[in-house]
Protein backbone atom coordinates (compact mmCIF):
# COMPACT_ATOMS: atom_id res chain seq x y z
CA UNK A 1 0.00 0.00 0.00
CA UNK A 2 1.27 3.47 -0.94
CA UNK A 3 2.52 5.77 1.60
CA UNK A 4 2.30 9.01 -0.28
CA UNK A 5 0.21 11.60 0.43
CA UNK A 6 -3.44 11.28 -0.90
CA UNK A 7 -3.68 14.22 -3.62
CA UNK A 8 -7.22 13.76 -3.74
CA UNK A 9 -7.68 14.81 -0.13
CA UNK A 10 -8.48 18.84 0.67
CA UNK A 11 -8.76 19.58 -3.06
CA UNK A 12 -9.43 23.25 -3.87
CA UNK A 13 -11.06 22.14 -6.32
CA UNK A 14 -13.54 19.29 -7.50
CA UNK A 15 -12.75 16.08 -8.84
CA UNK A 16 -14.17 15.19 -12.25
CA UNK A 17 -15.05 11.21 -11.58
CA UNK A 18 -16.95 8.45 -13.91
CA UNK A 19 -18.17 5.07 -12.79
CA UNK A 20 -20.24 2.73 -14.95
CA UNK A 21 -23.83 0.39 -14.50
CA UNK A 22 -22.54 -2.49 -16.63
CA UNK A 23 -25.55 -4.52 -17.66
CA UNK A 24 -25.37 -7.81 -18.61
CA UNK A 25 -28.51 -10.36 -19.19
CA UNK A 26 -31.04 -8.11 -17.02
CA UNK A 27 -28.40 -7.67 -14.35
CA UNK A 28 -25.94 -4.43 -13.38
CA UNK A 29 -22.46 -5.37 -11.64
CA UNK A 30 -21.93 -3.86 -7.92
CA UNK A 31 -18.75 -4.10 -5.81
CA UNK A 32 -18.09 -3.58 -2.41
CA UNK A 33 -15.30 -1.56 -2.06
CA UNK A 34 -11.99 -2.47 -0.39
CA UNK A 35 -10.93 0.84 0.51
CA UNK A 36 -11.99 4.59 0.94
CA UNK A 37 -13.53 6.79 0.26
CA UNK A 38 -16.39 4.69 0.22
CA UNK A 39 -14.87 1.94 1.92
CA UNK A 40 -17.40 -1.27 2.82
CA UNK A 41 -19.96 0.28 0.48
CA UNK A 42 -21.51 -1.28 -2.62
CA UNK A 43 -20.91 0.60 -5.44
CA UNK A 44 -20.39 0.61 -9.20
CA UNK A 45 -16.60 0.39 -10.97
CA UNK A 46 -15.08 3.61 -12.29
CA UNK A 47 -12.53 6.58 -11.30
CA UNK A 48 -10.89 10.04 -11.86
CA UNK A 49 -10.87 11.35 -15.45
CA UNK A 50 -7.06 12.11 -16.22
CA UNK A 51 -6.42 15.03 -17.97
CA UNK A 52 -6.49 14.67 -22.02
CA UNK A 53 -8.86 11.36 -21.18
CA UNK A 54 -12.49 12.35 -22.33
CA UNK A 55 -15.10 10.36 -20.41
CA UNK A 56 -15.78 7.35 -22.30
CA UNK A 57 -11.64 7.00 -22.73
CA UNK A 58 -11.89 6.88 -18.60
CA UNK A 59 -14.68 4.80 -18.26
CA UNK A 60 -13.59 1.83 -20.53
CA UNK A 61 -10.40 2.28 -18.56
CA UNK A 62 -11.65 2.66 -15.25
CA UNK A 63 -13.91 -0.80 -15.99
CA UNK A 64 -10.80 -2.94 -17.07
CA UNK A 65 -8.32 -1.99 -14.84
CA UNK A 66 -10.68 -2.28 -11.60
CA UNK A 67 -12.38 -5.46 -13.62
CA UNK A 68 -10.59 -6.58 -16.25
CA UNK A 69 -13.65 -6.38 -18.36
CA UNK A 70 -14.53 -4.75 -21.45
CA UNK A 71 -17.28 -2.68 -21.79
CA UNK A 72 -19.11 -0.65 -24.62
CA UNK A 73 -20.73 3.13 -22.97
CA UNK A 74 -24.62 3.54 -24.31
CA UNK A 75 -25.65 6.90 -22.76
CA UNK A 76 -25.19 8.87 -19.35
CA UNK A 77 -27.33 7.50 -16.90
CA UNK A 78 -26.98 10.66 -14.12
CA UNK A 79 -24.75 11.75 -11.81
CA UNK A 80 -23.72 12.37 -8.14
CA UNK A 81 -21.91 14.70 -6.60
CA UNK A 82 -20.13 13.71 -3.56
CA UNK A 83 -18.90 16.10 -1.04
CA UNK A 84 -17.35 15.11 2.24
CA UNK A 85 -16.66 17.42 4.98
CA UNK A 86 -14.11 16.80 8.54
CA UNK A 87 -14.70 17.82 11.33
CA UNK A 88 -13.74 21.03 11.27
CA UNK A 89 -16.29 21.76 8.21
CA UNK A 90 -13.60 22.05 5.87
CA UNK A 91 -13.99 20.08 2.65
CA UNK A 92 -12.16 16.94 2.98
CA UNK A 93 -13.36 15.44 -0.61
CA UNK A 94 -14.92 16.66 -3.98
CA UNK A 95 -16.12 14.49 -6.70
CA UNK A 96 -18.41 15.35 -9.34
CA UNK A 97 -19.30 11.52 -10.82
CA UNK A 98 -20.90 10.95 -14.42
CA UNK A 99 -22.35 7.70 -14.00
CA UNK A 100 -23.38 5.78 -17.68
CA UNK A 101 -25.19 3.09 -18.81
CA UNK A 102 -22.45 0.73 -20.45
CA UNK A 103 -23.14 -2.71 -22.27
CA UNK A 104 -20.89 -6.02 -21.02
CA UNK A 105 -18.40 -7.07 -23.91
CA UNK A 106 -16.76 -9.45 -22.16
CA UNK A 107 -14.87 -10.95 -19.39
CA UNK A 108 -15.50 -11.59 -15.80
CA UNK A 109 -14.98 -9.58 -12.69
CA UNK A 110 -11.31 -9.33 -11.33
CA UNK A 111 -10.83 -8.55 -7.72
CA UNK A 112 -8.02 -6.34 -6.45
CA UNK A 113 -6.79 -4.01 -4.18
CA UNK A 114 -10.24 -1.51 -4.58
CA UNK A 115 -12.67 -4.08 -4.97
CA UNK A 116 -13.39 -6.53 -1.63
CA UNK A 117 -16.67 -8.21 -3.49
CA UNK A 118 -18.53 -8.30 -7.27
CA UNK A 119 -21.89 -9.32 -8.10
CA UNK A 120 -24.40 -9.86 -10.83
CA UNK A 121 -27.92 -8.56 -9.42
CA UNK A 122 -30.93 -7.55 -10.81
CA UNK A 123 -32.31 -4.11 -10.11
CA UNK A 124 -34.57 -4.86 -6.97
CA UNK A 125 -31.66 -6.89 -5.30
CA UNK A 126 -29.77 -3.29 -4.38
CA UNK A 127 -32.66 -2.43 -1.89
CA UNK A 128 -30.73 -5.03 1.02
CA UNK A 129 -27.20 -3.41 -0.15
CA UNK A 130 -25.65 -0.63 1.73
CA UNK A 131 -24.89 1.21 -1.32
CA UNK A 132 -23.09 4.57 -2.30
CA UNK A 133 -26.26 7.21 -2.39
CA UNK A 134 -28.19 7.07 -5.42
CA UNK A 135 -27.30 3.72 -6.70
CA UNK A 136 -30.75 2.40 -7.06
CA UNK A 137 -31.94 5.28 -9.26
CA UNK A 138 -28.93 5.40 -11.07
CA UNK A 139 -29.16 1.81 -12.14
CA UNK A 140 -33.06 2.40 -12.85
CA UNK A 141 -31.96 5.18 -15.05
CA UNK A 142 -29.20 2.99 -16.45
CA UNK A 143 -31.89 0.45 -17.62
CA UNK A 144 -34.22 2.80 -18.80
CA UNK A 145 -30.99 4.26 -21.54
CA UNK A 146 -30.51 0.31 -22.61
CA UNK A 147 -34.32 0.02 -23.33
CA UNK A 148 -34.33 3.67 -25.48
CA UNK A 149 -31.06 2.21 -26.99
CA UNK A 150 -32.29 -0.94 -28.08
Amino acid sequence: MSTAPDARAYPDRPYLAVSGAIIRDGRVLVARRARGPALGLWTMPGGVVEAGETMEEALIREIEEETAMTVELVALAGHREVVVRDHDKRVSRHFVIMCFAARWVSGEPRLNEELAEARWLKPDELSGLKTTDGLPEIVAAAFERMAAEG
